[in-house]
């Protein structure tokens, strides 16, 4: 009996050591239920955000109308009027400030920093508010029902921190974004796909 735990102890001793000595990498893992998630092609969003470069900070409420062919979004201050609308079609975008100033561009991408005073990429947002990640995404962390709670896309880190039920397709609620000194947190109030 002796020689055989022996043996058991020295292999056991042994793959540790050899454990011990692998790379360590960050673990990825794609779960099925994370890559299966539904995209809705338009939707509503009314939600509660906070943005900082490391030199602005800015705070607001933020509805967000999101279909394939139009994106609206109203941006309000803490006293609920309106801060900024910025309208995005296929001719282009248009952002329209509180004072009446009009400023125009190709894309919103554009002028999305004006009006959330962080700059981030506008077509990847619509699905990240839905967790719902490109392929080229990596999920590097779920939850147990396999929904995503951290991947990385294009550089930028999404954590969600919080789902608005337990439900494999629940919409994320508490969203942390952000790349280098660029930090977006949205809390969403509401989300609601559309025809």
């Amino acid at each position: 009996m002796r020689r055989p735990h022996r043996l058991l102890l020295a292999a056991t001793a042994a793959s540790l050591l050899l454990g011990a000595c692998a790379p360590l990498s960050p673990q990825i893992r794609h779960s099925g239920a994370a890559q299966q998630r539904q995209q809705a092609a338009a939707f509503e969003l009314e939600g509660r955000l906070s943005a900082s470069d490391g030199e602005r900070a800015a705070s607001g409420r933020m509805e967000w109308l999101h279909s394939p062919t139009r994106d609206s979004w109203t941006l309000l201050n803490p006293l609920g009027q309106i801060a900024a609308q910025l309208e995005q079609d296929a001719s282009g975008a248009e952002l329209v400030t509180a004072d009446g100033r009009r400023y125009r561009a190709g894309s919103a991408d554009s002028l999305l920093p004006q009006l959330l005073g962080v700059e981030v990429p506008v077509a990847r947002l619509a699905q990240w508010v839905q967790a719902a990640p490109r392929r080229e995404a990596e999920i590097r962390e779920t939850d147990g029902s396999g929904r995503p709670t951290l991947l990385i896309d294009a550089g930028w880190r999404i954590a969600y921190l919080e789902y608005a039920d337990n439900g494999i397709n629940a919409a994320p609620r508490l969203m942390d974004i952000s790349r280098g000194d660029t930090r977006l947190r949205l809390f969403i109030d509401r989300w609601t796909p559309t025809p």
